[in-house]
């Protein structure tokens, strides 16, 4: 697990510098390809684009294998809980992707350059720095108490979460933002990236914190 979650942060790193670097090149030396806006049905291939395009490539397999990574963690956490007596042991500098998060203000480049905006979505991987608070709670005994405060924990995420959508919605629904749609379409994935973000963040942070202070409040008594 140690090994897998190191290697993961690696090529998370990796993969950002190709893509910096890859970046510079074409505005350098490639006349911006690939970042100014093209009409690709009259594309032709060059030699000078293949930097952007394997490191725009590699970009992509690294963030499908981290969804299908925390996919398939949360069907080996379900799981385990339904066989297990214990949670399942993760590393908390798992929650060091997080910081990939910060890749969703590249949408507001993207955007200037060429009205992309799916960087934005980026904002979800916030939620992760949650890994920070479940790798403490590794190997927790699953108990009744355990069990109460998840659903807890879970039910004020789930709905602090939603609120959040249903007021953005009720606000960004009463007409444009700015007096400019695509600005409003930008504020609500920001909004239900970030919210979602939010939502996977305080479920392992609330239970993580209603655990310890049980505990904190046994101990005294």
């Amino acid at each position: 697990m140690k090994k897998r979650t190191k290697l993961t942060i690696c090529l998370g790193v990796i993969c950002a510098l190709l893509v910096a670097i890859s970046s510079w090149y074409t505005i350098a030396f490639n006349n911006s390809r690939f970042i100014v806006p093209m009409d690709l049905s009259e594309y032709v291939f060059r030699v000078q684009d293949l930097p952007m395009i394997i490191s725009g490539v590699l970009l992509t397999l690294y963030i499908v294998n981290i969804v299908v990574l925390f996919l398939e963690s949360i069907k080996t956490n379900r799981r385990r809980e339904l066989t297990l007596q214990s949670t399942r042991t993760i590393n908390p500098k798992l929650g060091f992707l997080g910081l990939l998060g910060f890749a969703g203000f590249l949408g507001f480049w993207t955007y200037s350059v060429d009205k992309t905006i799916f960087p934005f979505v980026f904002f979800l991987f916030f939620g992760f720095f949650g890994f920070f608070y479940e790798g403490k709670m590794s190997n927790t005994l699953i108990d009744e108490r355990y069990k109460e405060n998840k659903m807890k924990a879970q039910s004020v995420a789930n709905t602090t979460s939603l609120s959040i959508i249903f007021l953005a919605i009720l606000i960004l629904g009463q007409g444009k933002l700015m007096d400019n749609l695509e600005y409003t379409l930008i504020a609500l994935v920001i909004v239900i990236a970030l919210s979602i973000a939010l939502e996977i963040f305080l479920s392992e942070y609330l239970l993580y914190h209603y655990d310890n202070d049980e505990q904190f409040d046994e101990s005294e008594e």
